[in-house]
């Protein structure tokens, strides 16, 4: 009966992956209010500028990928099979991530959101300071390390 209870109780997942599935949705609200909002303005703005707006805009991208992968596969991995009918759109990854993978696919994601990040940061270098800069780059080499770390790892548990 524990075994069952404990088996059951993979369920409290499934809310949780709904969540997000609604900050999906709000980021996309997110997404067009900013491209709303630039469209007026885009004869106006300088080059810079409406870079610093696309990045931001592949910045949402990112992010929104980013859910829609942790939803799927985490929905599956650890609550049920997606059973999608015949005839109908599937993704070609679905099913295939495994929790180590979809780990990776989670860190390399956080890179390239840190990348885009620092070259905002440094298309604006002129206005923030050159200290607060160094804390970016260390931060994003933090990711890219952790995210090495965690790729060496998981290419060691398969051998």
């Amino acid at each position: 009966m524990l075994e069952t209870m404990l088996y059951a109780s993979r369920w409290v997942l499934a809310p949780i992956y709904l969540g997000l599935s609604a900050a999906l949705f709000l980021l996309g609200i997110k997404f067009f209010q900013e491209v709303l909002h630039t469209l007026p303005l885009v004869l106006d703005l300088s080059e810079a500028d409406l870079v610093l707006v696309v990045l931001s805009l592949v910045d949402m991208a990112l992010v929104g990928g980013l859910l829609v992968m942790v939803m799927f596969s985490g929905y599956e991995n650890f609550v049920s099979r997606i059973d999608v009918s015949e005839g109908t759109e599937k993704l070609s990854w679905l099913g295939t991530l495994d929790s180590g993978s979809l780990k990776q696919k989670v860190a390399a994601s956080i890179v390239a959101i840190s990348s885009i990040h620092l070259l905002r940061a440094f298309m604006s270098a002129h206005t923030i300071a050159n200290d607060k800069l160094m804390w970016f780059v260390i931060i994003h080499l933090t990711f890219v390390l952790s995210a090495l770390g965690m790729a060496y790892v998981d290419k060691m548990n398969k051998h």
